[in-house]
């Protein structure tokens, strides 16, 4: 069984390494820990990745933001990957960094990406990853502050979110989204996260 993970975030080296990017992170995560690179392609970059039988195809779209919908339509109808299996991973202000929550379906909540996915599926009906990057700015100083770089503490959170963030992926690939949001939505400390692994 085939999965596409959809990671929406900006291309470009500038971008490697800030808040924006956190959901491209996730992925560049999960790749280098399964020994596989990114190859370009059509609206985007993949890998894949396979756990307990299952293959993910992992996707990083170079379309600009409100056309995300372009490269994820694309992947699935090539692949004929059904919807069901599809899930979308983007960054949230409304979530404290280092929080992580998964829903079975939802509004775009004024993100570009998602709404660019729900115009070209027709359809807001598909999983989404939501990854904390927080709030931590003034009046005004919101794209400073996704643009900006990782805080010291930050950094040092990072390597437990991005590993809790694939644990999350993968169990909605091989146990589903029910089973994925029950562990992983309230999952926000790295001795919660070690209790998880030892259930698989």
């Amino acid at each position: 069984m085939t999965y596409l993970v959809a990671g929406l975030g900006n291309i470009g080296d500038e971008y490697a390494s800030t808040r924006h990017n956190m959901v491209f992170m996730v992925l560049d995560a999960w790749a280098q820990a399964s020994n596989t690179v990114f190859t370009v392609g059509r609206y985007g970059s993949t890998a894949e990745v396979s756990f307990k039988g299952r293959k993910f195809v992992l996707l990083k779209p170079s379309t600009y933001m409100n056309l995300s919908g372009k490269a994820v339509n694309y992947y699935l109808q090539t692949l004929k990957i059904p919807r069901e299996n599809l899930m979308v991973v983007v960054d949230d202000l409304a979530l404290p960094f280092g929080t992580i929550r998964m829903r079975k379906r939802g509004s775009a909540g004024g993100h570009n990406g998602l709404k660019s996915i729900d115009y070209c599926l027709a359809s807001d009906d598909y999983a989404r990853l939501r990854i904390g990057i927080g709030s931590g700015f003034r009046e005004g100083g919101q794209i400073d502050y996704v643009l900006g770089e990782l805080l010291l503490e930050e950094k040092r959170a990072l390597p437990e979110l991005l590993e809790r963030a694939v644990s999350a992926i993968k169990c909605f690939g091989t146990e589903g989204i029910d089973r994925a949001m029950t562990r992983y939505n309230h999952s926000s400390s790295p001795s919660s996260e070690s209790s998880t692994k030892k259930e698989e």
